[in-house]
């Protein structure tokens, strides 16, 4: 049997508006107890994506637990991306159990979830296991989550990849958005945010436009 290839992308790579982003949990106190991840680098993964997808005009929907009376606001790299933006306050670690949360998939309507926050064994597992039981197609952005532990993140991700879930990284969820250099209307977006928030690889765009004049989509 031949197979023909063809200049397509794939029906498992994620696009703009093919999926709803669900940010979890990114709360202070969560904070505090999370070890499998440093802070810096988990606001950093946070304002990538969140600022990623406001760019490309993902559906989102921004959830906190016990905000007032526990866990505390929002990252603000999370909030300043999506002013105005409604936080569903939960008081269920299962944010797949809050009706609020579940009206608004739902109003959104996309069989795609992608999911990151806090903690990685309690709150994303709770919906990624959900999701998938419902019949959702559930990626999680790894290295924007973390847990207690690196074991207790590792074996979270263990868990809802076996169930089903795709595994990927911040910049991965970035890049496979533009995924074309050639589309111009989200270039300068797109490096623009990864200079900021892209780590090594934001410093090389700078040196390659700051010493030559490079661009990639040349």
């Amino acid at each position: 049997m031949s197979i023909t290839a063809t200049p397509t992308p794939g029906a498992k790579l994620l696009t703009p508006h093919d999926h709803t982003l669900i940010l979890i949990d990114f709360q202070s106190q969560m904070s505090f107890a999370t070890k499998s991840i440093d802070a810096v680098n988990l606001r950093n993964n946070a304002a990538l994506i969140s600022n990623g997808a406001r760019g490309f005009g993902v559906s989102t929907i921004l959830t906190t637990v016990a905000e007032k009376s526990f866990s505390g606001p929002m990252f603000s790299e999370i909030t300043d991306a999506f002013p105005g933006q409604t936080l569903f306050d939960r008081t269920s670690m299962n944010t797949w159990e809050d009706s609020a949360v579940i009206e608004e998939v739902n109003r959104i309507g996309k069989t795609r979830i992608v999911l990151a926050g806090l903690w990685t064994g309690v709150c994303i597992v709770g919906p990624a296991l959900s999701a998938i039981d419902q019949g959702f197609e559930v990626f999680v952005i790894a290295d924007a989550c973390g847990d207690v532990s690196d074991e207790a993140h590792n074996r979270a991700m263990d868990r809802m990849v076996q169930a089903g879930a795709q595994p990927m990284t911040s910049l991965q969820y970035l890049l496979e958005l533009q995924r074309d250099w050639a589309r111009t209307q989200t270039y300068d977006m797109t490096t623009g945010i990864a200079k900021k928030f892209g780590g090594a690889y934001g410093l090389g765009i700078i040196y390659a436009k700051s010493m030559f004049g490079a661009s990639e989509g040349h």
